[in-house]
């Protein structure tokens, strides 16, 4: 049995990672000319790559990143959604659907994020809210969970309206966020979907040129009004390494998320920061037949570094309060957290018994006298 889970222990060491690489082997970051950029690695949310990261902008139909992670949140992808007044004739880029008209959660997601239907998107957030006011309270609730705290959303898709607003950085974080849902990721990364539910069968294109222009390409979702400009949250993955990106108001969108995806698969790689099954820690265990256990994590954990550079990490253990026998091996009882040098946190890793200790009983206790006695 465990404790009330409280700050038994906070060490903070640090942890040097690099590679042998060349001095000067560093990539220079590349010329962006946009409203406002930033690159992540995604895992742990480095920025890698900023320009006016946190310059509040609108984003037009980038907003559908956060639609559609709340929808596949809420919703099974098998739900029928019937289009209602609200949806029909939705004013700017369209699927078409028409009125009453009757299509799967499924369908309508590869609407709204291949062919950025904004009917589509009015379609789910009824569906899932009963409104778009109420959906739009969903989605700033969200995004305030996230840490995205410079957004604010009106709109299920982006059309323009001047308290609908967001940061590079805080739809990075909710576009890094999303791309964890395999549901969202396998959407973004289609080229071409058919649809299999509604009065016609549709054919969607992605508009999301990187998926055929850049090797590793994965994401995310494309966005244009005349007041945004052209906008772009894009994502690539090489060599286990998952970048998150963001372009605002950006006239030469593509080009630019390929520089900097370039520029950040060129400067950083992953490094192994801690290894799975090392030992981190050391707890003591009340009313066990040993009173010290050691702690481990079950999973490694990688850090960008610059490629030619050292990497100095903090790590902060957490343990739980008032650990009792018995305890199972692979039980939780505590957390790993590592920071950077600037103290954001990047990655927190469970920890986790490295063996089970068992509750000392009558017998136990009467063995151990005797052997006190005898020894």
């Amino acid at each position: 049995m465990r404790g009330i889970r409280k700050t038994a222990l906070c060490a903070l060491c640090a942890l040097l990672i690099g590679g042998a690489f060349p001095a000067g082997a560093l990539a220079e970051e590349p010329p962006v000319k946009a409203g406002a950029a930033v690159l992540l690695e995604a895992s742990t949310g480095k920025v890698l790559y900023a320009s006016d990261a946190h310059k509040k902008l609108p984003m037009a139909s980038t907003t559908k990143v956060m639609t559609a992670i709340l929808v596949l949140e809420r919703c099974a992808l098998t739900e029928s959604v019937t289009v209602t007044d609200e949806a029909y004739g939705t004013e700017g880029s369209s699927i078409y659907l028409e009125r009453g008209e009757k299509l799967s959660v499924e369908d309508l997601l590869y609407g709204l994020m291949l062919a950025s239907g904004n009917d589509a998107a009015v379609a789910l957030a009824v569906h899932v809210a009963g409104s778009i006011e109420e959906f739009a309270l969903l989605m700033n609730a969200k995004a305030k969970e996230l840490g995205a705290l410079d957004t604010h959303f009106v709109t299920p898709n982006g059309l323009h309206d001047g308290g609908h607003y967001t940061t590079a950085y805080d739809l990075a974080l909710i576009s890094a966020y999303a791309l964890k849902n395999e549901s969202f990721r396998t959407i973004v990364s289609t080229t071409y979907h058919r649809t299999e539910t509604g009065s016609v069968q549709r054919t969607f294109k992605n508009k999301n040129k990187l998926l055929w222009q850049y090797e590793g390409g994965n994401g995310v979702k494309t966005g244009y009004t005349s007041d945004a400009g052209k906008c772009l949250s894009f994502a690539a993955a090489r060599d286990n390494m998952q970048l998150v990106g963001v372009v605002l108001d950006c006239p030469d969108m593509f080009n630019a998320a390929i520089r900097l995806l370039d520029y950040g698969f060129k400067a950083y790689e992953m490094k192994l920061a801690v290894a799975a099954g090392d030992t981190i820690a050391r707890a003591r265990v009340g009313a066990g037949v040993k009173n010290v256990l050691e702690l481990v994590i079950n999973e490694d954990i990688m850090i960008p570094v610059e490629r030619g550079a050292m990497a100095a990490l903090k790590s902060r253990v957490v343990i739980d309060e008032g650990i009792r026998a018995p305890v199972r091996a692979g039980d939780r009882l505590g957390t790993l957290e590592l920071y950077d040098e600037g103290n954001k946190l990047l990655a927190a890793c469970p920890l986790v018994a490295k063996d089970s200790v068992n509750a000392a009983d009558f017998g136990f206790y009467l063995n151990d006298l005797f052997g006190r006695w005898t020894a």
